[in-house]
């Protein structure tokens, strides 16, 4: 250290001064914002592609390998993968065996970034190769990218187009950053500022790994670290001996970001977050153990000493990805050992509550994810409003106390689901989406509040039915009979919504409101027979009390399935929601409708009260 700073003082050799250092920040800085730039510019521009590989997802290992390869190769980061996969275990929607596949691939997946950052090297080759590959060389056709880029983002309307020209100028400014970083180091590849004495030091496993893990730490990115270790290259002092355990300390570096976020994450969040430390882990202590044992043979019966050999920026990245595909080769096959691991460092906890969470916010780094995350909550709010409201009529044929309290049970985890979803898609409209997810986001903040108000009525139907037990009253075989005919229109009314809502399917939606049309005729009937019979005292003023809250809580229950079919129908269309408007038009000489209408009012038709006097 001593003879690196006296020799800044010799004015006949290249300074390396604040100067210098502050350019390698900036240079750092550049490099970190054109990575997030273009990491999430390609996952907005990717998110329907990423959604239908998450739905073809099974727990097939390799088919998760292949997912975690994949997305990360796509997104240019391994921590963002990991992250998303702690978020989808912490959610169920991962099982922590599918989360380790993926976690692998998104392992092997980072290594495209070195390679990529590696073209910077191609001008600073010593052999006439340099000269035929110049026009690889970022510098070459970075321009041309920038100001197409820059072009997109300012013309093109909100869209793909624009997207892709984020990603170009991420991908410029990226570049231009590890441009700077190597620029910023290059005096020191001369040997009299005695900077390669310095990294003598690294050749040590155990402090070249420690440089590595703490290195990636703190800029929360193997990539950018790893950018940082080829930008180094260019002073010529690095060799094999110091980068090979840098480049392992890096990767088990790149896990702290996990591990950070799993922080407030349930068991199984916590898990997969421990899965992939020790993944890198072991590989470390496996792998750099062998390769010292490797190199120590071949020096017996050779002259040829790798860790003497200089590196350059291909060689990083070819260190990096060996490391890694050979960690899959070791790893791998006992995937399974490794969850067992992960299961014995986050051990169960008595009294824990196994409530999985509906939602994680790690997902709203990758907002299409987290649209598809809402729209599976959403639909579970639903199944069980739907449920809650079945069980309820239910109650007036074969009074059960314990189902009764079941419905209160599923009104009060309804509520949950609407405060929660609620809150989350309002976080999630804050981000930037493309037009189908914000259209998506908008549907499920109006039908979450409509699911909310079905199971509220289904607690006031079996308030009704209490009521009449509590009583001992009972209604008379007519009203019986046309409450029968109107429980049977609302349980189809139902099962309408519910498959238009889960299945998205606009065919099921344009039934809801005709039948909707004829539960109010039904409303209508059931009470002016009930006035017919009172007048006749064939029944009491008592029964017409609980009769009219049923009528009323069957009736706004049809209307809040209007809602959500409308919803589901105007948002597949591509229109503004606007269900006023939906309405007029449907209804408005609208044969289909016309023809629906009386179907349904022929199914289930209630004549006229033959009570007589």
């Amino acid at each position: 250290m001593t003879q690196f700073f006296g020799a800044l003082l010799e004015s006949d050799i290249p300074t390396f001064d604040i100067y210098n250092i502050l350019s390698l920040l900036c240079g750092l800085a550049l490099f970190l914002f054109g990575m997030d730039i273009m990491g999430d510019s390609l996952k907005k521009s990717a998110g329907s592609s990423l959604k239908n590989i998450l739905a073809k997802m099974t727990s097939n290992p390799i088919t998760g390998f292949l997912l975690g390869l994949g997305v990360t190769a796509i997104i240019q980061s391994s921590s963002a993968t990991t992250v998303m996969v702690v978020g989808f275990v912490n959610s169920g929607t991962m099982t922590l065996l599918q989360a380790a596949g993926v976690i692998i691939g998104a392992n092997v997946g980072t290594a495209v970034t070195a390679w990529i950052t590696a073209l910077n090297g191609i001008g600073r080759m010593d052999s006439g190769t340099a000269d035929l590959l110049q026009v690889l060389k970022p510098d070459s056709w970075m321009p041309v990218l920038a100001v197409i880029g820059i072009c997109l983002v300012m013309f093109a309307k909100r869209g793909k187009k624009k997207d892709v020209g984020m990603i170009l100028l991420g991908f410029a400014v990226l570049m231009t950053g590890m441009s700077m970083m190597s620029d910023s180091v290059a005096p020191l590849a001369d040997e009299r500022l005695g900077f390669s004495n310095i990294l003598v030091m690294f050749e040590n496993p155990i402090l070249g790994v420690l440089a590595g893990l703490i290195l990636t730490a703190v800029v929360q990115s193997s990539s950018a670290s790893v950018g940082i270790l080829q930008s180094l290259t260019v002073t010529g002092a690095i060799t094999y001996g110091a980068a090979i355990p840098i480049v392992m300390g890096q990767n088990i570096g790149t896990c702290v970001t996990a591990v950070l976020s799993s922080i407030g994450a349930n068991k199984n969040g916590k898990r997969a977050a421990m899965l992939h430390l020790l993944f890198n882990v072991i590989g470390v202590i496996i792998v750099l153990p062998l390769y010292y044992l490797v190199t120590w043979l071949v020096e017996l019966g050779s002259a040829f000493i790798l860790n003497d050999v200089i590196i350059d920026m291909w060689g990083i990245a070819l260190v990096h990805t060996l490391f890694k595909v050979i960690l899959v080769a070791i790893l791998f096959p006992a995937y399974k050992l490794l969850v067992k691991l992960a299961c014995l460092f986050v051990k169960d906890k008595e009294g824990e509550d196994e409530t999985t969470k509906l939602l994680d916010e790690r997902l709203l780094a990758t907002p299409s994810f987290a649209v598809e995350s809402a729209s599976r909550a959403t639909a579970s709010m639903a199944s069980l409003s739907v449920k809650a409201l079945r069980d309820s009529l239910s109650l007036f044929e074969n009074y059960d106390p314990k189902l009764a309290d079941e419905i209160r049970d599923i009104e009060g985890k309804v509520d949950v689901y609407e405060d929660t979803i609620g809150t989350y898609l309002v976080k999630l409209s804050a981000c930037d989406l493309d037009e189908r997810d914000s259209a998506e986001v908008t549907k499920l903040l109006h039908i979450i509040g409509d699911l909310e108000r079905i199971s509220d009525h289904a607690v006031n139907i079996v308030e009704s039915a209490d009521e009449m037990r509590d009583k001992k009253l009972s209604f008379s075989d007519e009203a019986t009979a046309e409450l029968a005919v109107m429980r049977a229109a609302i349980d189809e009314i139902l099962v309408l919504t519910e498959g238009a809502l889960l299945e998205n399917s606009v065919e099921k939606a344009v039934e809801i409101e005709p039948l909707e049309q004829v539960v109010d005729d039904l409303r209508d009937r059931i009470k002016l027979n009930h006035i017919k019979r009172l007048q006749k005292s064939a029944c009491t003023i008592e029964h017409g009390f609980i009769l009219s809250d049923l009528l009323t809580n069957f009736e706004r229950v049809s209307d809040h399935c209007s809602n959500i079919g409308g919803c589901v129908v105007e948002i597949s269309s591509g229109g503004a929601l606007d269900l006023h408007h939906y309405l007029e038009a449907l209804k408005e000489g609208n044969s289909a409708f016309e023809e629906k209408y009386a179907f349904y009012k022929d199914k289930y038709s209630i004549a006229e009260s033959k009570v007589v006097g």
